[in-house]
């Protein structure tokens, strides 16, 4: 495993955000959602693919609040500009869980550390 300094890991702005619209995306290679996600009024909407078909639906993810690093640059997806990465963990087949946290009134755009 390699080691990175607190400074590097200052770098990295993950921030709390909240999923307000779900589209499919048949264009993706992998199966994958486009997600609108809300990160409040300094950051507002940005957007996301996430392989995440084979553990949630549509309507389980609408309103979730997930953790997302917002200050990577946009990578182009095939048809689609992901501007944020949400944050997840395979399980033993492969299926991506998304990261979130266990209370529902954390302000939007806070600040992961």
């Amino acid at each position: 495993m390699n080691t990175i300094s607190y400074t590097d890991f200052e770098k990295v702005d993950m921030r709390i955000g909240r999923i307000v619209a779900i589209e499919d995306f048949p264009e993706a290679r992998k199966p994958a959602y486009k997600l609108t996600i809300d990160f409040g009024e300094e950051i507002g909407h940005k957007k996301s693919s996430a392989q995440i078909i084979g553990l949630y639906t549509k309507e389980e993810l609408k309103d979730r609040l997930v953790i997302c690093v917002t200050n990577f640059p946009p990578k182009q997806i095939g048809p689609f500009i992901s501007e944020v990465l949400t944050l997840g963990a395979p399980d033993s087949v492969g299926r991506v869980a998304l990261l979130g946290l266990d209370r529902e009134d954390m302000p939007l755009g806070a600040r992961i550390f």
